[in-house]
């Protein structure tokens, strides 16, 4: 379990940050970049508590117990855009067949300083994988790391043997050696009688038949998820469909993956993340980051405030929340005009028809793509990507900056995909889920802390259930195996960002959010959890069966 804290520690930090959010509207700052001013907007920090209906912004933290860099960070904008490697198969016929190590290696992420990073394939994010709707993928993964590793396809229909369980450890030579209980990585709490231990090498198999999607991959190992993708373990991992390759949307280099996420660095360059354990085999963080660890550097595809170098003409943007805690709100800053942000996706797949946002609330698990329209810019135009719910530092993203005018024959359609609602009168059972702060330490779902050997649902293949998740905080509830649909806040309609399919739905304090999916796939086990990764770390999750 999570390193132990008091009630009256916990209690005394949530009056501090009740006594900022009293102070209401938004705060501006300024970030000076080659003598031109940046405005970064702050949100309002945590409202613990407030009931009846709430907007998209309550309950969202105010750089709530950030960690501080130690090192001199460098000037916004002055680094370009990375786009991550796309991942060739080894091998290729009915399946497609991967592989991708788990190793350290030394990355310059902060201009002038070298950090060590945990990688697939020893990158920051790690490779892209693409994948066809309907065509079987294999990837094999190899552990090097002197720890245990799990990985889960985020938001794939996968198989239980492939999903990542977080007991399900792939081991390493140097883990296995300092590992003192055996298979149980953590020593807490008694081995998982039905976990499915590897040593060195795992193939993860996933069939694909779902629509296309911007999927992710990262570790999942049971206790330890914050501090293993704080590290680097991530990477994205897209399908595509006949459907979606039909339509006229930005393509090719206009296609374009931002991975954005926070983090702190050492004053030598190294990752601080607060662990209560540097070696990563006794799990729980210090007590300040109890509430979820944040960093005062926003990176985007593992590069600080990049810039990107965009034409007169419309892009795709696949955007992922990879932050541990940090919700984000963004929104774009022009001097000459700002462009919607047009929605196209969510989670599991493309909408049935485009939305259009001024922002966009998005919590730690989630994606949503979206098209920019840069056409009636000229070239050395700026247009920034604001981070509302930041301050400082963590109130800008990236910037883009015409480069060229180009003819664009792209477009978006009004009609992208065929999103079926599930109908109520289908739903053949009704289940709550509670997830709460647990009296003394950790966080919990329904009362109880995670265990293995216990599940909080058995439900039928093929059934059609509502489930309804109540929340004391702000937590992004994100559940394996299956997309759902959202169909009420609160007793009211959904929220702004709840269009389309979904398999992490942001859920905030003292809110009820009912959801309805179809349990369709391979039985076996699965989880769900809080995606704000140190309350799963600290057993804000459960497993239900498939039976």
């Amino acid at each position: 379990m999570a390193r132990q804290v008091s009630r009256r520690a916990f209690v005394s930090g949530l009056a501090v940050v009740g006594g900022t959010a009293a102070l209401g509207g938004y705060a501006y700052s300024e970030l000076q970049s080659g003598g031109k001013s940046v405005r970064g907007i702050a949100g309002p920090a945590l409202t613990f508590g407030k009931t009846g209906n709430t907007s998209p912004m309550d309950g969202l933290t105010d750089n709530l117990n950030q960690l501080s860099s130690d090192l001199p960070l460098p000037r916004p904008f002055t680094v370009r855009l990375p786009i991550p490697q796309v991942l060739t198969p080894r091998r290729v016929g009915d399946t497609d067949h991967y592989h991708l190590r788990q190793t350290r290696a030394r990355q310059e992420i902060i201009p002038g300083h070298k950090t060590e990073i945990w990688g697939y394939n020893g990158v920051f994010p790690g490779p892209t994988i693409i994948s066809r709707r309907d065509r079987r993928t294999v990837v094999t993964h190899t552990n090097e790391l002197p720890v245990p590793t799990v990985v889960h396809l985020h938001g794939g229909h996968t198989p239980p043997h492939s999903d990542g369980y977080p007991t399900d450890y792939l081991t390493s030579d140097e883990s296995v050696r300092a590992m003192p209980h055996g298979s149980s990585a953590t020593g807490h709490m008694p081995p998982d009688p039905k976990a499915d231990v590897r040593h060195h090498s795992r193939a993860y198999t996933y069939p694909m038949d779902q629509p296309a999607a911007t999927l992710w991959y990262h570790d999942h190992r049971m206790d330890f998820t914050g501090a293993s993708v704080y590290r680097g373990l991530a990477g994205f991992h897209l399908i595509r469909d006949e459907q979606e390759m039909a339509l006229p949307l930005p393509s090719g280099a206009r296609d374009v993956p931002l991975m954005i996420c926070d983090r702190a660095f050492a004053a030598d360059g190294a990752l601080k993340y607060p662990s209560a354990d540097a070696h990563m085999m006794k799990p729980g963080v210090e007590d300040a980051s109890l509430p979820g660890v944040m960093g005062d550097v926003i990176l985007v595809n593992g590069a600080p405030w990049p810039l990107m170098d965009v034409e007169t003409a419309r892009y795709r943007f696949r955007v992922l929340n990879a932050c541990n805690a940090r919700v984000l709100r963004l929104a774009l800053d022009s001097p000459r005009t700002t462009p919607a942000m047009v929605q196209i996706g969510s989670d599991a797949g493309l909408l049935a028809k485009p939305v259009s946002h001024e922002d966009l609330v998005i919590a730690p698990g989630q994606r949503f793509e979206i098209v920019l329209d840069f056409s009636a810019f000229h070239p050395g135009d700026e247009i920034t990507l604001l981070n509302k719910a930041g301050a400082g530092s963590t109130g800008v993203v990236m910037r883009f900056r015409v480069a060229g005018k180009v003819a664009d024959t792209s477009s978006i359609p009004d009609k992208l995909a065929d999103v079926e609602p599930i109908p109520a009168s289908k739903v053949q059972r009704h289940r709550t889920l509670d997830f709460h702060r647990a009296e003394e330490r950790g966080w919990w779902i329904n009362n109880k802390f995670f265990t293995p050997t216990e599940s909080i649902a058995d439900v039928p293949r093929g059934a059609i259930e509502k489930w309804t998740f109540v929340s004391d905080y702000h937590h992004p509830v994100h559940v394996h195996l299956v997309s759902f649909q959202v169909v009420s806040r609160n007793g009211g309609p959904p929220g702004p960002y709840d269009a389309g399919w979904k398999d992490t739905v942001f859920v905030n304090g003292s809110e009820r959010v009912d959801v309805i999916a179809r349990f369709h796939g391979e039985a076996g086990r699965y989880i769900l959890h809080c995606h704000n990764l140190e309350h799963e770390d600290m057993s804000m999750m459960a497993t239900f069966n498939l039976i």
